[in-house]
């Protein structure tokens, strides 16, 4: 589901407005982009607070990452974009930066953990019951992008690999057919996170 590159910055900055409300955008990280109708993708560009958004705050790449407006793209343009070429059902990508997703990826030397029995299994396309388990992958950080999408890419072409994966130490990327559904899947997936961390903080205690 494609749009317009005037809907694409309506939606982005509005995703941005809530995102950072629920803290996870601070400072001037994260990153969205939406698919666009002409087949280019709208991208925030480098450098700006994601809940104080607004139009020159996003411009528009090509699929091989070339500005088709002014403006510098985020340095992590081309995580998005990979997702994009792997998934052509994809319209939206969205990257946040939780202290709950950084602390859990940082919590394991694992390369993934398994999310079960949670009811938000339901928010991933597909998916009708919590009487499920799925794997959300974790890869290791690296200044070079290239480097994470090589190592992040066979975990994502998994049959039933759900549409989000963690960068350890950095954050959470998730994906949909549009704004609306990435941010849902983000969500979801946020929230069984947090779950997680509870859960083990809540044994740890009553275990003592």
């Amino acid at each position: 589901m494609t749009m317009s590159y005037e809907q694409a910055v309506a939606a982005l900055i509005e995703a941005g407005r809530r995102l950072d409300a629920r803290g996870w955008a601070p400072a001037t990280s994260g990153n969205y982009s939406a698919r666009l109708d002409d087949g280019s993708v709208a991208l925030t560009v480098s450098g700006r607070h994601k809940g104080r958004l607004t139009g020159d705050g996003i411009m528009r790449v090509d699929l091989d990452g070339r500005p088709l407006t002014a403006g510098k793209p985020s340095a992590e343009a081309d995580l998005h974009l990979a997702l994009y070429r792997l998934f052509p059902e994809a319209g939206a990508v969205l990257h946040g930066h939780s202290p709950q997703a950084v602390g859990l990826s940082r919590a394991t030397e694992a390369d993934g953990i398994t999310l079960a029995g949670h009811e938000m299994l339901k928010a991933y396309p597909g998916h009708t019951t919590h009487a499920a388990e799925v794997r959300l992958p974790i890869v290791d950080n690296s200044q070079d992008m290239a480097v994470i999408e090589a190592a992040i890419r066979p975990a994502l072409l998994v049959p039933g690999a759900i549409p989000a994966y963690l960068i350890r130490s950095h954050g959470l990327y998730a994906w949909g057919k549009d704004v609306d559904e990435a941010e849902r899947v983000l969500e979801a997936t946020e929230w069984m996170i947090a779950a997680e961390l509870a859960e083990a903080s809540f044994r740890r205690a009553w275990t003592r």
